[in-house]
């Protein structure tokens, strides 16, 4: 079938994106505002944009009433944060920080969390994290119901038992994606396929 997003609703549009493009990886994002509370969420609009200089980029969906989220306003007001990967030994806490807690009410302490200073932000990282990335605000896009940050990484923490031959063993990590609905799915049969090379 086709079906014309200008023909239903942006919920019925919604549940078609979060349906068909998954998995979706997780970014936990720390900011903080202008009174140092910290501010925590998850987000699965997230992926790379750039190696060089390494950006990525996440995007958070507007409240009901088209003000801006926490974590964009905060973000936007002083241009730091740091994006985590979500796991499997995290994700059930990393859920409970997607409370809608009031402004000035850190989800952290609300899902026993623990925040550890950052090395070239002044957010800090979250220590129950394998992976974090210090992050300055590069560019901020008003997509209508959302607003896409990017980021440029300015410093990459990963824990050691994570790394081998430079780079991330993702079976040690064990990342955690986000389906449709309440459904999450952790990484499950991988294979490898080499580029083809082609040949005049």
């Amino acid at each position: 079938m086709y079906i014309a997003a200008s023909a239903q609703s942006a919920h019925d549009n919604y549940k078609l994106l979060i349906g068909s493009i998954i998995p979706r990886p997780i970014a936990f994002v720390t900011s903080i505002n202008e009174q140092g509370v910290v501010n925590a969420a998850p987000f699965s609009f997230f992926n790379i944009v750039n190696d060089e200089p390494p950006m990525i980029m996440f995007s958070c969906v507007r409240k009901a009433t088209g003000e801006m989220k926490h974590t964009a306003s905060n973000i936007l007001g002083n241009g730091e944060f740091v994006v985590h990967i979500v796991d499997e030994d995290n994700v059930a806490a990393i859920n409970h920080t997607s409370i809608n807690a009031p402004e000035g009410v850190s989800e952290l302490e609300l899902a026993g969390l623990t925040p550890v200073p950052g090395q070239m932000v002044r957010v800090p990282r979250i220590e129950e994290c394998k992976v974090a990335m210090e992050c300055r605000l590069t560019r901020h896009v008003e997509l209508g119901h959302c607003d896409m940050i990017i980021g440029e990484v300015l410093c990459f923490y990963v824990e050691d038992e994570l790394i081998h031959n430079g780079r991330i063993d993702a079976a040690k990590l064990k990342p955690v994606s986000r389906l449709a609905g309440a459904s999450y799915a952790a990484v499950g049969r991988t294979f490898d396929m080499e580029r083809p090379q082609y040949e005049s």
